[in-house]
């Protein structure tokens, strides 16, 4: 369970990562990851929303779409405090 937590956090982080490359963010590492843990969260959900069916787990599909959650989450931010 422990493992299981820490590798979403691993995963949120890598994608939160590269979809602040693809936003330009200059948020730091903490900032990166939570937001790519949200984005994860949000992408997931959106994407159920829409009927979009995808294998659960680490894969290349779910990356895709943490990284989308993440690119959104981040516009919403930046919109906000605008």
């Amino acid at each position: 369970m422990l493992l299981n937590l820490v590798l979403w956090v691993l995963f949120g982080a890598l994608a939160g990562w590269i979809a602040g490359q693809l936003m330009g963010s200059r948020n730091g590492l903490v900032v990166n990851v939570i937001l790519g843990v949200v984005g994860a969260i949000v992408g997931g959900f959106i994407a159920s929303l829409i009927g979009f069916n995808y294998a659960e787990g680490f894969n290349l599909v779910s990356l895709l779409i943490a990284i989308a959650g993440a690119c959104l989450v981040i516009w919403l931010a930046r919109m906000v405090r605008r």
